[in-house]
């Protein structure tokens, strides 16, 4: 019997993309439901033109209210976003992100006729997050699975992202290098990123930088412009094209045309992944058991100390050999 769902999740990027491989279960198994997400304005390009669902809906954060937005405006908004997703009388409200009093209080706003939140009986699957939120199937009924993650890349994002670069041999790796961290204990430095450059460059590797774009001492969105300028002023002279990534759906566009990607546990890592990319992840201090990527060739690195910085460049070119001079 088909059913209506609605998935809420509304955290962050990472978050958001480990959360597809529930929707591709649910879209297998369930082929004749009606599959829709409540997101955020910030993390939803990750589910834009995405195949396993039907509608997307999003709001905006308070905290993500950009200048000149009305703060009664975002709540007006938001009001009339619950007031239609009432009006389509879901029989499963589904939370992977788990009952926070915010995503209760969604959930019934919404008013569908059963709620399924995450919580520590879903452990049991195994410590990863696609691991946790997939075991919500059970719950349901269904079969037990754990697809790979799964993200579109828009075509015309693509197309823009291409004009910037150059032609390229076609033994050349295209190498994608991310260089920002929304956590400190997660930033490589800037000269272990530039020495990093160097070494790929001198294996026929051409690179592909990305970072958030503005200042580090911005409170609201830091970025990491004077970052990326000591890395290209570094690295003059090599085959780097940057790429200050202003909007989420550059990012995904960005990655999804490079052959592999070094970057650190974040949401750049979890997008490469659902875009099928081989990583070479560089952890801080993070749960590498929850967190890595999942279901993509990859090499994690993290040192005892889980300071970020104390992982040498040797140990990222070895990992860089192993993934992508295997053809992963």
């Amino acid at each position: 019997m088909p059913h209506r769902i609605l998935i809420i999740r509304r955290d962050n990027i990472g978050d958001l993309v480990c959360t597809t491989p529930l929707l591709r279960a649910l879209r297998t198994q369930l082929p004749d439901s009606r599959i829709e997400v409540l997101a955020t304005r910030y993390n939803q390009a990750v589910l834009q033109g995405h195949p396993d669902i039907d509608a997307l809906y999003a709001y905006t954060k308070a905290k993500h209210r950009e200048d000149g937005e009305s703060l009664l405006g975002l709540y007006w908004q938001r009001l009339v976003t619950v007031a239609s997703l009432r009006r389509q009388h879901y029989d499963w409200v589904i939370l992977p992100e788990g009952g926070s009093a915010s995503a209760l209080r969604f959930a019934h706003w919404v008013n569908g006729k059963k709620v399924l939140v995450r919580d520590g009986r879903d452990e049991v699957a195994g410590p990863h997050e696609v691991e946790q939120c997939c075991h919500l199937l059970s719950r349901l009924g269904l079969a037990y699975e754990t697809p790979a993650p799964h993200i579109v890349a828009a075509a015309g994002e693509q197309a823009g992202i291409r004009r910037l670069l150059p032609v390229r041999g076609p033994a050349t790796r295209l190498i994608g290098v991310h260089i920002s961290a929304r956590k400190p204990s997660q930033r490589w430095p800037a000269e272990s990123f530039a020495d990093l450059a160097r070494r790929l460059a001198a294996e026929n590797c051409a690179l592909l930088l990305l970072w958030a774009p503005g200042r580090s001492d911005n409170p609201q969105h830091p970025g990491d412009d004077d970052k990326a300028e000591t890395i290209m002023t570094m690295t003059k002279g090599l085959p780097i094209t940057p790429v200050p990534t202003r909007r989420l759906e550059e990012l995904i566009a960005a990655l999804s045309l490079c052959n592999g990607v070094v970057c650190g546990d974040g949401g750049a890592m979890h997008l490469a992944a659902g875009l099928g990319k081989s990583i070479v992840c560089l952890f801080g201090q993070s749960t590498v058991a929850r967190w890595h990527p999942w279901a993509v060739p990859h090499v994690v690195l993290q040192d005892a100390s889980l300071d970020v910085s104390r992982i040498c460049v040797d140990q990222v070119m070895r990992a860089c050999h192993s993934l992508f001079e295997k053809g992963h």
